[in-house]
């Protein structure tokens, strides 16, 4: 039986999971050049790129693909959904505390 994930919780994933962080975490070729993170593209290996800060998304202007954190832990390490979940986990912050009124 497949282990479904809540939205909220992958939505998480997706946007407090910042890509820099990933890259570092893979050791994945990046550098910072006009304000903007610029990645090594692991579909066509150009640097024609940038992350978003506001959406953390990156884009490959190259080959025009797209990469949240997820999507980009499962090109680099040729992995599936879950074992990319798997990966990212540590690197997910604790959820914010609701405090008791």
């Amino acid at each position: 039986m497949h282990e479904r994930h809540p939205r909220q919780q992958l939505r998480r994933f997706r946007n407090e999971i910042l890509l820099p962080n990933v890259f570092r975490v893979f050791g994945w070729r990046h550098k910072t050049r006009d304000g903007y993170v610029r990645f090594l593209c692991p579909r066509c290996q150009e640097f024609n790129t940038a992350v978003n800060p506001k959406t953390n998304l990156g884009r490959c202007f190259g080959c025009e693909r797209n990469y949240n954190p997820i999507d980009f832990v499962i090109e680099v390490q040729a992995c599936d959904f879950r074992e990319a979940i798997a990966y990212l986990s540590p690197l997910l912050p604790p959820p914010p505390r609701v405090s008791e009124a």
